[in-house]
């Protein structure tokens, strides 16, 4: 099976940008990372120690960034202490689910607007305030850069909130998420969504196979489905994704489970070219704007995967093939898509469902009764069509 090479380093998002500010009796630069893609704040404060809580939250609450100078932990104290005032405040009622996570998703974003207000500085990648921990491989991991030349910037300014994002995804990355089809642990990369809802995975193992000599996993994220789909019998997949961190992460994942010569990741939008007796996709599942790279995973805009993977895929069948989508209903569940509007895109595109295959969401938030969607996810399902060509 012919390879194709993955290029594994690059620094992600967007080209870093300068962030400027006084310090010491003269105005200092450093570059500016942002995962979300936000500008670097115009004014900017040196905080420490001393800084109290009320004031922080004040000047954050006025778009000023604070740039820490003190111990590390007390950062993360004052970083706490904001986001205990933001979630003070009071909750509308909501008249409607919809109404309800528009309110949801309006309060994700202020929040994290104020709470990404405390700035860290980094040192060739590392945190030279008091008490903090060695983050260095953990930024490494989360911008990926060129682990031969290391050429993290010489000073470098980020949120505390997204240091400590890039410290935790990088203790998951090292510690993986089992998955019980595969008997294996699979490591998501920052960036990259973890496989933490097995309900979906488990219907990609137990779905009917009819024998495919070739498989594609269209937008594979970690490679998950993918390796699946080998450990069912699949003797050659290809995985497609066109995020580099995906694709440098499924790579690593098949070369971690020794499938190299199984599966190939490649860099595609959706479809590879040829065609294929399998065509495998989990996309997003809610229709509604993704606000940081991440959330892509679970928001997409208009449907816009979900009506081209549909409207492309009968085009890459064999005769006989099959094509799986994997979807959940919390969107019709919430309001965000119309009862019967995928069943309407699925015939429109010339497929008949074969077979619908239902399990429920096992996830903490599916039992939470003070989130603030719980109405929706209670009562939400996990499907896998199997689709055919008419």
């Amino acid at each position: 099976m012919h390879h194709v090479k993955v290029p594994l380093f690059f620094i992600i998002g967007n080209p870093l940008n300068h962030i400027n500010w006084y310090e010491k009796k003269q105005t200092q630069t450093a570059e500016w990372q942002s995962e979300a893609g936000n500008p670097p704040p115009k004014a900017v404060v040196i905080a420490d120690d001393t800084t109290k809580a009320d004031d922080a939250y004040r000047l954050a609450c006025e778009g000023t960034a604070l740039l820490y100078r003190g111990d590390f932990q007390n950062a993360k104290q004052l970083l706490q202490a904001i986001t205990r005032r933001v979630d003070r405040k009071p909750i509308k009622p909501a008249a409607t689910m919809l109404e309800a996570f528009h309110q949801h998703r309006a309060r994700q974003i202020g929040r994290a607007n104020i709470t990404n207000k405390i700035l860290v500085e980094l040192k060739y990648g590392q945190c030279e305030l008091p008490r903090a921990p060695d983050v260095k491989a953990a930024v490494q991991g989360a911008l990926i850069v060129d682990e031969k030349t290391d050429k993290l910037p010489a000073r470098l300014v980020l949120s505390l909130r997204e240091l400590l994002g890039m410290v935790g995804a990088h203790e998951w990355r090292k510690k993986g998420v089992a998955i019980a089809a595969l008997n294996a642990n699979i490591h998501a990369h920052y960036g990259v969504y973890s496989p933490v809802r097995g309900e979906y995975l488990a219907l990609i193992d137990q779905a009917p196979l009819n024998h495919p000599n070739i498989a594609w996993d269209i937008g594979t994220g970690t490679g998950v489905i993918a390796a699946i789909l080998v450990a069912r019998g699949v003797k050659q997949v290809v995985a497609t994704d066109n995020q580099p961190r995906a694709l440098a992460c499924a790579a690593e994942n098949v070369k971690r489970l020794n499938m190299q010569t199984n599966i190939q990741v490649i860099p595609a939008d959706l479809f590879p070219p040829g065609l294929a007796d399998l065509i495998v996709c989990n996309p997003p599942w809610l229709p509604a704007k993704a606000n940081a790279p991440i959330e892509h995973a679970v928001y997409d805009p208009d449907s816009r995967m979900l009506k081209a993977y549909l409207s492309g895929v009968k085009a890459h069948l064999n005769t006989d093939g099959e094509a799986w989508l994997v979807m959940s209903d919390l969107a019709e569940q919430i309001g965000l898509r119309k009862p019967g509007e995928l069943a309407g895109w699925i015939a429109e595109a010339g497929l008949d469902i074969v077979q619908k295959l239902d399990t429920q969401p096992d996830h903490s938030k599916a039992r939470d009764a003070q989130d603030p969607l719980f109405a929706a996810r209670s009562k939400e399902t996990t499907s896998l069509y199997r689709l055919k060509s008419r």
